[in-house]
């Protein structure tokens, strides 16, 4: 391609709209064109790039045995009240594009497919013997995000790889498990991107096991704890860890005592003189359920420990059935607003205990009139600790569960695990952190959708039996994003060689100079010719301008016909290390044919 044929502008400051270095450089370089909020436009080059990304997913799919179709964006909303995710995906999440049609018929503009997929399965396959069966499709999906930002980081439109399979049972799933997690390292190895693959929360689709792979990048939204030995790496939504031991306890008798302005742990453990992991602290949550009944949960957890809202939002959601609920839509810290809506008086906000009075809530149809009332692990086995007195500016110190408190009835594991927490697995080793963009998700789902849908098959021994199924997703647009992340200096983008849109780009320094342009085009002809995909810069610019430009998109070698003609040579730069070489002409298409072939290998 010839730039000055292409549709090519680069800019030379940073849009305001872009928070983080691969957003602005796709900005920038000319890759992308924000058309809405979280919505883009893919350019030529970008195009490029989406394709080369599509192909190795794809290649490592086919690879699999999975078997490419396409379904369709618009999905009925009677799908997902079928598998009972309708009002988790409107309301809770709220990431669902809903419209009725002009016949007062619900529709979803589709964020994933797994009920359209299963309703597939349910028409069309009848028999044990046709499982299993693994279908995928590349295509453009659809979220309502709150907040758009990162561009194709977390856009409302992007282009994502989904797969779907269907088994007669649990072991069929996992080696199909095993051979994605194997693809998608493939995949991302192949893209040329430093990565991990990570234990992972299941969230809104499901399933009793999933693995998430990250793009390690600074300007990750994820944190990753991993291990050194390499044994164990988990998103920290999921990571489990052992807490360092609690310290023992300064207080021998129970009693309350006066603590004016201690409504934190810093503060009260400095008043005190004592280590938070003697405290029992008492957060407040307020859960929303499906039904439009809410639940105000008091979670007791120690003092140095913060609540994971994913893992209680988990446990919350397995306790549903007890308030004649499926799911959870909200889960928060309830704010004043909140408050006023439920509350009975005035709460000792800082200084609650873990038996706050049930008469706190003002019971109605909508509230549940006592406190669910949980206990993380760190906090059970404390002795004589510290904790609030529903009294404000006063706490109680040597305490004890079952005496002057009754240990909450429910134990839950929800406390965040952080870096420097010892890991489970072996105590000698400890967790370190890492930022990570996820780029893909595989998850067990086992048979939520095809029991919810009635998806069922025919058994060898003739019994209809629900399709055991697996998910997998790869986020195409966000893979090729997220490469710019983790790879550009100060000039620009350094595409990694198998994804970049071209090879490499001959930029003419001069072009009235006869003897350059006459270099120039042998070359491009002869390289394009060869499989070497190859930009040609004819514009009429300076030569600084073109070499900017050059650095700017990334194109990974750029090849100058300048000076060293004279010498039957030209120019050859790296651009990952801003390496030049003066390579003959008659040896420039074998030289990067050898360069090529090695970075992509």
């Amino acid at each position: 391609m010839r730039l000055s044929q292409m549709l090519f502008v680069t800019l030379r400051e940073d849009p305001a709209e872009a928070e983080i270095p691969s957003h602005k450089l796709l900005l920038r370089a000319g890759y992308i064109r924000r058309i809405g909020s979280g919505i883009y436009a893919y350019l030529p080059l970008m195009w490029r790039v989406l394709k080369k990304v599509s192909q190795i997913v794809r290649e490592e799919m086919d690879a699999t045995g999975a078997q490419e179709c396409l379904l369709p964006q618009l999905q009925p909303a009677d799908l997902w009240r079928e598998s009972g995710r309708w009002d988790t995906y409107t309301q809770a999440e709220g990431i669902m594009f809903a419209m009725t049609d002009r016949q007062q018929r619900e529709l979803g503009l589709g964020p994933t497919h797994e009920e359209v997929i299963t309703t597939i399965a349910k028409d069309m396959i009848r028999s044990y013997r046709q499982l299993p069966l693994h279908l995928y499709q590349i295509q453009t999906k659809f979220r309502d995000e709150i907040r758009p930002r990162f561009g194709l980081m977390r856009g409302r439109e992007f282009i994502m790889k989904d797969g779907y399979s269907f088994h007669t049972n649990e072991e069929s799933l996992k080696k199909t498990y095993q051979d994605m997690a194997q693809a998608y390292s493939n995949m991302l190895r192949r893209s040329g991107l430093q990565f991990r693959a990570v234990d992972a929360d299941s969230g809104a689709i499901g399933g009793s096991g999933s693995q998430e792979f990250m793009v390690l990048a600074e300007a990750g939204e994820d944190e990753v704890l991993y291990t050194e030995d390499g044994q164990y790496a988990a998103n920290v939504e999921k990571a489990v860890s052992m807490p360092a031991d609690a310290e023992p306890s300064p207080f021998a008798t129970f009693e309350k005592r006066e603590t004016p302005g201690t409504e934190t742990i810093d503060k009260l453990c400095k008043f005190l003189k004592c280590s938070p992991t003697q405290v029992v602290k008492n957060v407040l949550y307020q859960a929303v359920y499906d039904n439009g009944i809410t639940v105000l949960v008091l979670v007791s957890i120690r003092g140095d420990q913060d609540v994971n809202q994913v893992k209680l939002l988990n446990e919350l959601t397995k306790l549903a059935g007890n308030y004649q609920a499926k799911t959870v839509l909200f889960l928060t810290v309830p704010d004043a607003e909140a408050q006023r809506k439920w509350a009975a008086k005035s709460l000792p906000l800082g200084y609650m205990a873990p038996d706050l009075a049930d008469d706190y809530i003002a019971g109605s149809k909508e509230v549940n009139s006592k406190f669910l009332r949980l206990v993380d692990r760190t906090a059970v086995d404390l002795t004589n600790f510290v904790t609030g007195s529903n009294e404000s500016g006063y706490h109680v110190v040597g305490a004890n569960w079952d005496k002057e408190f009754p240990l909450p009835a429910t134990v839950v594991g929800v406390r965040t695990a952080k870096k420097g927490d010892r890991a489970v697995h072996n105590p000698e080793q400890t967790l370190q952190s890492a930022r990570g963009i996820e780029v893909g998700h595989i998850f067990q789902l086992g048979t939520k959708y095809s029991q919810a849908m009635g998806a069922t098959y025919t058994s060898e021994q003739g019994e209809e039996m629900p399709f055991v199924m697996g998910c997998y997703g790869v986020g195409v647009s966000r893979l090729a994003q997220s490469a710019v992340e983790q790879s550009y200096d100060k000039d620009g983008i350094i595409w990694p060689v198998a994804i970049a849109p071209y090879h490499a780009i001959i930029s003419i320094p001069n072009i009235s100079d006869a003897q350059q342009v006459e270099v120039a085009e042998k070359l491009y002809a002869e390289l394009n010719q060869s499989g070497i995909e190859t930009l040609l810069d004819d514009r009429d610019e300076r030569a600084g301008v073109k070499f900017k430009d050059a650095d700017l998109i990334g194109i990974p070698y750029r090849i100058v016909p300048g000076r060293s003609l004279k010498a039957g040579k030209v120019e050859v730069v790296e651009r990952a290390t801003h390496k030049s070489h003066e390579i003959l002409i008659d040896e420039v298409n074998s030289t990067l044919k050898q360069w090529i072939e090695a970075a992509i290998n």
